[in-house]
């Protein structure tokens, strides 16, 4: 197979006590006294029984995400053609309101992937939570963990938030995320306690999952058009579990609207589109692409694809096998940009 670079791979502690080595003891005790667990089921984004929960092999291998390195290494690591993987944990994204208790947490699970995963095989990359209620706390975080080079990442939720990440509330935490030459992945999913769509909460588990891609898209627009990339030229962003054929149909409209508005934003010298193929990647999964290999190849030429798109199995989850059929559909000169070329330029390496 040909060597390739996974993107987004899950790991997560099997309890809040999994990470007690990784807090002090005034955080355990705040813990234990609360009976404070997390969510088996990631605050139902990812229910055990869904289907799109996990791969049969994921389910039938035992606990997913995997909790223990021996584990990934027999579900993800060893496949052929592997050169690194990214893990992304997102434990710290379902938690409380308590800003305090989130910086904790967040720092306790970089700990922990560091001490328990990355210390462990040198085949891991692995992206840094930070809080998002105290920015300067996210800073803190930064620099206490930039110059390990083996976090290539900064990862944020994409649900959760009042304002958007192009917000200059958000700013300095960007600027934190550029001067160590990481990139910044805003993952699917977030705190549960916001609402999934600009209307209101969803009703249904099947709404609220298909709305991660439509919230991402307020951040991709609010990033560009707040002047974010005037201030931080070098700054990269990744789309991480939000889908990407979207991406036509809003960058048709948010260029065409730009030529008219431009005032409103003096500080964007070029068009959307130019923004985001030059500071955004995306991830392969989930790939909702259509079923006409046809009009596969139609998305393939209104998408900067070979540019622009990161492999990831999304491991464990189950998105069906759009990917596959993506990938399929590409030459084998764009096929290795996908599978490895890409992620290899966009994250720094050792």
């Amino acid at each position: 197979m040909t060597e390739h670079i996974d993107t987004d791979v899950h790991c997560a502690p099997a309890s809040l006590e999994a990470l007690f080595p990784y807090f002090d003891g005034y955080w355990r005790s705040y813990i234990t006294d609360a009976n404070l667990k997390l969510s088996p089921s990631a605050a139902n984004a990812y229910p055990p029984g869904a289907p799109t929960s996990a791969t049969p092999q994921a389910r039938a291998a035992g606990a997913f995400p995997p909790d223990h390195v021996d584990l990934l290494r027999k579900q993800v690591l060893d496949r052929d053609g592997l050169r690194w993987a990214l893990l992304n944990c997102t434990t710290s994204f379902d938690i409380s309101r308590n800003p305090y208790y989130e910086a904790a947490l967040t720092r306790a699970v970089n700990d922990w992937v560091r001490t328990e995963w990355l210390d462990q095989d040198d085949r891991l990359r692995a992206s840094m939570v930070v809080p998002t209620l105290d920015v300067d706390a996210a800073v803190a975080e930064i620099e206490r963990l930039g110059a390990d080079r083996r976090f290539v990442q900064v990862l944020l939720p994409v649900r959760g938030q009042d304002a958007r990440y192009g917000n200059k509330r958000f700013h300095p935490l960007l600027a934190a995320a550029a001067r160590h030459g990481l990139v910044v992945g805003l993952h699917a999913w977030g705190r549960i306690s916001s609402s999934a769509t600009p209307t209101g909460f969803a009703h249904t588990y099947l709404e609220d999952y298909v709305s991660n891609a439509q919230i991402v898209q307020a951040h991709v627009v609010s990033l560009i058009a707040e002047g974010v990339f005037r201030d931080l030229p070098d700054l990269r962003i990744c789309l991480a579990e939000c889908g990407f054929s979207w991406l036509p149909a809003l960058f048709w409209r948010f260029d065409k609207e730009w030529r008219a508005v431009w005032r409103e934003v003096p500080w964007m010298k070029e068009a959307p589109a130019e923004y985001l193929y030059r500071h955004f990647r995306a991830t392969t999964e989930p790939a909702q692409l259509p079923e006409s290999g046809e009009q596969v190849a139609q998305l393939l030429e209104m998408m900067r694809v070979p540019e622009f798109l990161m492999h990831a199995s999304d491991y464990p989850h189950d998105h069906g096998d759009g990917a596959d059929r993506l990938l399929a559909a590409l030459s084998d000169s764009d096929r290795v940009s996908v599978l490895h070329a890409n992620a290899a330029a966009f994250y720094r390496q050792l």
